[in-house]
């Protein structure tokens, strides 16, 4: 296999795009982030790489909380919308119709059409160059009754959450495994 060596670049792909919500229930903001990731499982945290120049950066900033809100297919044009406008212009909750509730934990609003919202205590801002890292507790997770089974168990599967690919937006595709599907011993056939 031929390969080429770039120079170097942020091609770390697909990506989770998220809504993060943020500002007070009087003056909602959202605003895209495709750099978004888990960072440690106890305490459960996670980071946000935003530009200081964006509107919502000064909010997550001075009230160091905000919600991660992961999208659905129907909720795509909005993802991409609120990446490309500024809470600054134009009040985005309303433009797309979308909801703004009161998280539970964190002084700040969760966006009800999201399926899974992740409420997020700003610990600590490192700044990287081009962006700031936020890395945040998560305080709580909100999950859609829609996507639990009887016995509790959540189906994020069900939800049609989407990737970011390099510029281009994705559903995600077929189950090809589980965690441990390596490892796992296949069941013996009978009558062998």
């Amino acid at each position: 296999m031929s390969k080429q060596t770039w120079k170097a670049g942020t091609l770390l792909a697909p990506a989770p795009p998220v809504l993060v919500s943020c500002g007070d229930a009087e003056k909602p903001n959202l605003i895209t982030v495709a750099w978004c990731g888990t960072v440690c499982s106890q305490p459960p945290m996670l980071s946000v790489s935003i530009r200081p120049e964006r509107y919502s950066y000064g909010l997550i900033k001075r009230s160091g909380v905000f919600v991660v809100n992961l999208p659905t297919q129907a909720l795509l044009r909005a993802v991409d919308w609120c990446g490309v406008k500024s809470g600054r212009d134009v009040d985005k909750f309303a433009a797309m119709h979308l909801t703004a509730a009161p998280a539970g934990t964190v002084d700040t609003v969760l966006l009800a059409e999201s399926p899974v919202n992740l409420e997020c205590q700003v610990r600590q801002v490192l700044p990287l160059g081009s962006h700031d890292l936020f890395l945040a507790e998560i305080t709580a997770v909100d999950v859609d009754e829609d996507l639990l089974d009887d016995k509790g168990k959540l189906h994020l599967d069900r939800a049609g959450l989407i990737a970011y690919n390099h510029g281009e937006y994705y559903a995600l595709g077929r189950r090809l495994g589980s965690f441990g599907c390596s490892v796992r011993k296949k069941p013996r056939r009978q009558g062998r």
